[in-house]
Parts: C-alpha cells; structure tokens; sequence
C-alpha cells in the first residue's frame, strides 16, 4: 500500500496506482492539517464574512454573497453545472489517477475539505470504483473543471461509475462495491474538489511513463535497423558524445552500442562507405534530445503532482485567504507541447529509416522494398506509406495547445492553458508514434533476413528472435496489417522489456 502526504508522489508511484491498482492510504500526520483546515471554513461560513468559494459564486459570479443556508446547496450546484464533459470517457487508469492526484493535494490542509471526503475518494480508488469523466470540455483553467466535476459527482450519488468492466450509474455502481455516497457537500468542497489541473496531469504522466518506455524501443528499432544497413558504428562512439555533453545523447549512444556488441554486419568510418545519412548518423543527437525532452516533462509532473493547486488557499495559521491562480495549467500545457513534439520526432526519423530500407538506391545493397521477387511482389513499399501518413499525423497534432486561449466566464477567465487538449494530442502521438517504430522492427528483420547476417548483436539477436517467434520473414506477399498490428501489440504488451531494460 502507498501512503500519500501530499509530497512524495513519484511517477512510479502514480502508475503503479494508476495502472496496477495498488491500494493507497493517506499518512496519519496529514489529518490534523485537514481538520484545521476544515474547520476554519466552518468559521468564515458562521461569521457570514464573504470569501470567494466558501460563501460567494464562482467566476464572473463571485460578487454575488451566498447565504449561510444555501452554501452546501451552492456546492451540490457546482458539480452538476460544471459536469459538461463530452466525447469519449477517459480509460479507467486516468480517472484513477485523476483520483490520486485530487487527493494528494487536498491531504496538505491548504484547501478546507473535510476528512470524510477524502476517505470516500479513497474508498472509490481502493475498491476500484471509476467515474465516468468524459475526455472533452475542459480549458486547462480554472483547472480541469468540468473533468474534474464528472469525476466527483458519485460522492454525492450523481453521475456514472464503471466497476467490473460494467457502466452503470453511480448509485448502483458504489452499491455492489459496498460504497455509500456522502449525504451532501460542506462549503467551499465543491469548489476543492474541481479546481485543479489533476485531469491533464493525471492523462500527461501516463503518457510520459509510456513514452519513455517507447523511448528506449526506439533505440532498440534503431539498432534493428543499422544492422540492416550495415551501418558505421563510429558515429555512436562515446567520445563524440561525450565532448557535446547532453546526459540523452550519451545515454541513447551507449544503449545503441551495447546492443550491437558482437554484431559481424556494423563497420567503421571508410570500410565500405565514409559517412551514414543523419537518420543514422545523428540518432544519438535526436533521440537523444527526446530523452533530454521527457525527462524535463517528468520533472515538471513530478511537481505538479504534490502542488496545491486549489483556490482559494487557506493559510490557516495566519488566518489568512488569499484567492490566486495556482489552478491555472499553464506549466503542465508547455510540458504536454513539449512532450507532444518530441515523442513526434522519435516517429520521424524511423520513418525516415524505414525509407532507407525499402529504398534500394539508399539500402546499401538490399533489394528493393525488400520483396524477395520484386516486381509481382511490391513487399514492403506500403508500410512505408503508411508510416509516412502517420508521421504527417503526428506534425498536425504537434502543433502546440499552449499557444491558443479563448476568454471564458464573462470574460473573467481571459487567459487560459489548454493544457487538456495537450495532454490528449500527446497521448494521440504516442499511440501514433509506437506504430511506426512497431513497423521499423518489422522492416528492419526482413531486411535483415535478405542480408543473410552471421551474427547479430547481444541486443539486436534477442530482438530479432523475439520478433521471429511470432512474425515470419516474407518470402511473396500477403496481407500485411496483421502482422503490422501484431508487432505493435508486441511492443506494448512489452514483449522486448528484457532487452530495453539491459540497453
């Protein structure tokens, strides 16, 4: 069980809740924190003083006071006008993880919701109870707001739940878990509740946990594909990396280079040609500042992950309430852009050595499109096509969200993030991007098979073995998207988890 305190959520902690379904616990020392916080807004609500969020209306609305009788109806309210979402539900493991987050930031005591809550929150995550949060509608400021409110309508006995792989409405979905909803909301827990940016940090880490796992299949493709092409091995020298200094390049050169050890097809500058193309050549470099991108993306979900990201803040020990903008997502939408591009590059340039391979005035001597009879067999010309249409995909969808705003709330929300929609394409081009390299095995083993190598690399040999026990070298044509879908699956199911891991 993972025990949470608002400060030592790590990406790996967050999936292995996410995704794995490991049970979690809120740490003992937080509570007293919690019921102070609470308790102070149970005071501003009895002095009747007007506070933004505790006793007033929300947004363009907060000028407008709220009687002391109607707070907990103000809440109730919220959820259900804010649950605007759309399009298709988000997978289960984001709306855990939206659950993970939303609770990691409300266990500081800076936010003013009750203990009760929080444990009910806990109760869904822990006995696997999901809401149903539609993946459309949300600005990214004030935070996630209309993701986040379909995420909490169950507490109260609203909206959807799926539980056991059945959708059904909350009610009934909490009762077969053994799950009541909470009797009704508290003042200012509503608005604790929805303002946050845990929809596209939630969507964003597990993207970046799989893109970085991607990352390194891309240097195993990337190995594939230089023994295809008998490449020269000098380039991936570690002095060359060394001397510029980036931690990824290095990094990807030595994964590279580890997987090749023993390989009889790789050569050196001047043996059979001076120099390789840049898909080649200058991979370290690309793939390298990818790893460089990602790991700066980690950094900042890391952060984001034990924020407060609430407002207003309760800053309890100075009897102070200050209304702010930590709900705003701008830092987590440069990471989504930033992340978006670079998991694209990774895309772009196996693209560009599966062009090399199938290309016979580029193979280095292979035949063309790699059909064994070209001519009657046209081989691997269209998963070249197709790669290609992905790869001009991914450019559209890279196309930074932080870059736009649209005013909202009467214009008193005139600047927001995007960051949602970013996080979303880059989970778009994740998927997009593992087909590619999933094609780039596939190529980079027949061309293998038609060179007739002796020995492969430590790598590259249990690559080339993994794939083979599956998907069979083509001697004519057949229908290929099977097989294309196939070594897809293979990667994500991480078939090749083995050799990455030792690269």
């Amino acid at each position: 069980m993972i025990t949470i305190n608002g400060n030592n959520l790590t990406l790996e902690k967050f999936i292995k809740v996410a995704r794995f379904g490991e049970k979690v616990k809120i740490n003992p020392n937080n509570r007293e924190a919690i019921d102070k916080a609470s308790q102070y807004v149970e005071n501003i609500v009895a002095s009747c003083k007007p506070v933004y969020g505790i006793n007033t209306g929300f947004g363009k609305l907060s000028n407008v006071v709220i009687e002391k009788d109607h707070t907990r109806e103000l809440q109730k309210n919220l959820l259900m006008s804010h649950a605007c979402g759309l399009g298709a539900p988000y997978p289960e493991e984001v709306v855990r993880g939206m659950l993970l987050l939303r609770i990691n930031a409300l266990v500081k005591g800076y936010s003013g919701i009750r203990y009760e809550v929080l444990e009910k929150m806990l109760e869904l995550l822990n006995k696997r109870v999901t809401p149903v949060v539609f993946s459309q509608g949300s600005l990214g400021a004030s935070g996630d707001l209309a993701p986040l409110a379909h995420m909490s309508l169950p507490l109260i006995g609203l909206g959807e739940v799926t539980y056991k792989g059945l959708r059904l409405d909350s009610v009934t979905g909490m009762a077969k878990a053994g799950i009541m909803s909470l009797e009704g909301l508290q003042a200012k827990e509503g608005l604790c509740l929805i303002n946050g940016t845990q929809a596209m940090t939630s969507l964003g880490a597990i993207t970046l946990y799989d893109a970085l796992k991607l990352e390194k299949h891309a240097s195993l493709s990337l190995a594939l594909s230089m023994e295809a092409l008998e490449a020269i091995s000098d380039a991936f020298d570690n002095r060359v990396h060394q001397v510029r200094g980036h931690k990824g390049q290095i990094e990807v050169a030595k994964r590279v280079r580890d997987h090749l050890v023993g390989s009889s097809s790789i050569t050196h500058d001047g043996e059979k040609r001076v120099q390789d193309a840049y898909s080649i050549r200058c991979a370290p470099q690309v793939h390298g500042a990818c790893l460089d991108g990602l790991m700066y993306v980690k950094s900042i979900l890391e952060t984001e992950m034990n924020a407060v990201t609430d407002n207003p803040i309760l800053f309890v020990g100075d009897d102070q309430v200050i209304s702010a903008g930590n709900f705003h997502g701008e830092p987590v939408a440069l990471a989504m852009d930033h992340m978006a591009i670079a998991i694209s590059e990774l895309a772009n340039i196996s693209e560009r050595r599966i062009e090399r391979m199938v290309n016979s005035t580029l193979s280095n001597g292979l035949k063309p499109f790699l059909a064994l009879n070209p001519g009657i067999n046209s081989g691997f010309m269209i998963v070249q096509y197709s790669a290609a249409s992905i790869v001009s995909e991914n450019k559209s969808l890279a196309h930074p969200a932080s870059v736009d705003s649209i005013p909202s709330s009467a214009n008193q929300e005139d600047h927001v993030s995007m960051g949602t929609i970013g996080a979303l394409k880059a989970s778009r081009i994740l998927e997009n991007t593992r087909k590619v390299i999933g094609m780039e095995f596939l190529t980079a083993c027949q061309a293998i098979d038609l060179r007739k190598i002796d020995t492969l690399g430590q790598g590259t040999s249990q690559a080339y073995a993994i794939v083979r026990s599956e998907l069979p070298f083509l001697e004519a044509d057949t229908v290929m998207y099977p097989l294309i879908h196939k070594i897809e699956e293979m990667i994500k199911a991480e078939r090749f988890s083995l050799v990455i891991d030792k690269g």
